[in-house]
C-alpha cells in the first residue's frame, strides 16, 4: 500500500464519496425516502389512532361483515406495495443510472 498517495488523495472509494456526483445521488435518495417514510408512518399512525380512539367509526359496516377498520387495514398493505412500486420506478429512472456511473468510475480506477 502506498501511504503517501492514499493520505493525500484517499482511496478511490473516499474520492467517490467526496465527489459531487455521489452527493447528488445521496440527495436524490433522501428526497424520495424521507418524505415517503413520513407519509407512510403518518398513514399508519392514523390507522392506529383511529383504532384506539374511534372504535365506533372503525366498526361501521360498509357491506356484509366488512367494516371501515378492515378496509383501512387492508389499504395499509396496498399502500406498502404502491410505495414499493413507486420507489422501483424512481430508482430505475433517477438513482440507478447515477449509481451505475459511479460504479464504472470505481471499477475503472482499480
Amino acid at each position: 500500500m502506498s501511504t503517501t498517495g492514499e493520505r493525500s488523495t484517499g482511496t478511490i472509494y473516499e474520492q467517490v464519496q467526496a465527489s459531487p456526483e455521489f452527493a447528488d445521488l445521496r440527495s436524490r435518495l433522501r428526497r424520495f425516502v424521507f418524505p415517503m417514510s413520513v407519509l407512510f408512518l403518518a398513514w399508519y399512525l392514523l390507522y392506529v389512532v383511529l383504532a384506539s380512539y374511534a372504535p365506533g367509526f372503525m366498526a361501521i359496516k360498509v357491506f356484509g361483515n366488512i367494516n371501515v377498520g378492515l378496509i383501512i387495514g387492508l389499504l395499509q398493505f396496498v399502500s406498502t406495495f404502491a410505495i414499493t412500486t413507486i420507489y422501483v420506478r424512481y430508482a430505475n429512472k433517477h438513482l440507478d443510472p447515477a449509481a451505475e456511473k459511479l460504479r464504472h468510475q470505481i471499477e475503472g480506477a482499480e
